[in-house]
Order: structure tokens, then C-alpha cells, then sequence
């Protein structure tokens, strides 16, 4: 019986064999699948909402810069040259366009002369332009004036040239 049973082992060892070997190269079955199509409806975004554009930033006005000229003078002279008249109309003009400002005219002197005479001839020259802008139409309460004399130079210098820039009235503004 055990020569049966080895044979009957080894049959049944080989009958799997085959069995595995042909299931291994069937073909197989193809099963149709049905695709399903779904109707796809189009669905909007929400409306977006109205958002301001944010405003650009104020822009700054910068405050414009106003230029007042000097008025030069000849040695020991006060009056007003017509070249100097033209410049003044132009500086009352300024003044005139901007009632919130007020000026300072400061009377210089060269180096020669006394501390006193120099004192006394920049108050003249800075009176002198002080009653042209004021005939001009610049409100007189709006206007003071100072003499320096000859401490404040303009040109340190020991020269003709020198000299005749030191000779002068200037316009300050005052706020």
C-alpha cells in the first residue's frame, strides 16, 4: 500500500502541475463595463464682490521755495539802482502771492567806515527798500528791517570786489 500511496502522491503532485499551468495560460473572460456619463452642469463662481481700489496715498505738496534777490548798492549810497527796482518788483510780487509770509531787511555795509556811520547807511538802504516794496502795494505791517553795518559780510575779502558784495539789503522770510 505504500508503493500505492507514493503513486497515487505522485499522480496527484503532477495533476496539480498541469492544472496550474494550463489556468496560468487561459485567456481571460473580457467583461464590458458601462461608463457611466454624468451630465456636468457648469456652475458659475459667485459674483465677487465689489472691492474699492484702494486711493493712492495724498501726495505731499511740498512747500514750493521762494528765492528772494539782494539789492546791491555803490559805495556810500542808498538809492536804489533801476536795475535793482525790476529785481524788488519781482520780490513785492511773491510776497504780494503770499499774504502768509512777512520779510526781513537786513542793511549791510563794506568794511570802510566807522562801526556807527556803517550802522546809520544799512538802516538807509534797508529803509529804501522797505518803501519801494511798500509803494509797491506790500503791506507795511508785514515788513521789518535791521541794519548789521558792516558785521555780517558777505565776501571776507579785502577788495574792491568784495566790497561791492557787501554792499547790499537782504530779504529774509519770516513765517
Amino acid at each position: 500500500m505504500r508503493r500505492c500511496s507514493m503513486s497515487l502522491n505522485k499522480i496527484l503532485v503532477i495533476m496539480l502541475a498541469f492544472a496550474l499551468i494550463f489556468s496560468a495560460c487561459a485567456k481571460k473572460a473580457v467583461v464590458p463595463v458601462k461608463e457611466e456619463v454624468q451630465s456636468q452642469t457648469k456652475v458659475s463662481p459667485p459674483p465677487l464682490e465689489e472691492v474699492e481700489k484702494p486711493k493712492p496715498a495724498p501726495v505731499e505738496k511740498k512747500p514750493e521755495k521762494i528765492v528772494l534777490e539782494d539789492v546791491f548798492f555803490d559805495f556810500d549810497k542808498y538809492d536804489i539802482k533801476d536795475q535793482y527796482r525790476k529785481v524788488l518788483a519781482r520780490d513785492a510780487e511773491i510776497l504780494i502771492n503770499h499774504p502768509d509770509l512777512n520779510l526781513l531787511v537786513e542793511g549791510h555795509c563794506d568794511e570802510r567806515g566807522t562801526n556807527e556811520y556803517n550802522l546809520a547807511l544799512g538802516e538807509k538802504r534797508a529803509k529804501a527798500v522797505v518803501d519801494f516794496l511798500v509803494a509797491y502795494g506790500l503791506d507795511r505791517k508785514r515788513i521789518s528791517m535791521i541794519s548789521y553795518g558792516e558785521e555780517r559780510p558777505f565776501d571776507p575779502g579785502h577788495n574792491e570786489a568784495a566790497w561791492a558784495k557787501n554792499r547790499r539789503a537782504h530779504l529774509v522770510i519770516k513765517k
